[in-house]
């Protein structure tokens, strides 16, 4: 099983209350080998009060907490009866087992807090020959045709069938030769 990020229900106001119980029973549960992180969506931005500037950390999801965790029934235990914790978002009953974020969601929500860093550097240019990694076409070479760093896509011309034809990749999906 791989860890994956899961969205916690809270009581509205009591977020950090929630992870600090969390966090507080994964150790005294030594749960911390299934349980990894616990983080309340924060964003900073500026208000205004009494006429002078302020930087202030505003919920991104009120009611809401990240859990990164090895979904597991104790540690599904251990998250749901956490006081202030309603429930799991994407669990269809009392004891289902909740779906979990996708995880370009979860890197969404956490590159906007800048706990994680931002997008890789793609270091190849645009006619530079590349193998593909992974995926269905591992292992085939092509040239690049094109770069979207803003989807982290590359189009690679790649030999299928006798014809140049374009396939969109990941970033990580392909290396320079």
């Amino acid at each position: 099983m791989e860890k994956r990020w899961y969205v916690v229900h809270t009581y509205s106001g009591y977020e950090n209350k929630v992870k600090t119980n969390l966090e507080k029973r994964v150790e005294s549960m030594e749960m911390a080998d299934k349980i990894f992180r616990v983080v309340v969506p924060v964003e900073e931005v500026q208000e205004n009060k009494n006429g002078k500037q302020k930087i202030v950390a505003r919920k991104i999801f009120p009611g809401y907490v990240l859990v990164e965790m090895i979904m597991t029934d104790d540690s599904w235990y251990v998250v749901r009866n956490t006081p202030g914790v309603t429930g799991f978002v994407g669990s269809t009953g009392s004891g289902s087992k909740p779906i979990p974020l996708l995880p370009e969601e979860a890197e969404r929500i956490l590159q906007s807090m800048g706990i994680v860093d931002a997008k890789p550097q793609f270091d190849v240019n645009i006619n530079e020959t590349v193998r593909v990694k992974s995926g269905p076409f591992a292992d085939l070479v092509g040239k690049v045709e094109g770069i979207e760093p803003e989807k982290q896509k590359v189009r690679v011309l790649v030999n299928m069938f006798g014809r140049e034809t374009p396939v969109e990749f990941d970033f990580t999906q392909v290396e320079r030769i």
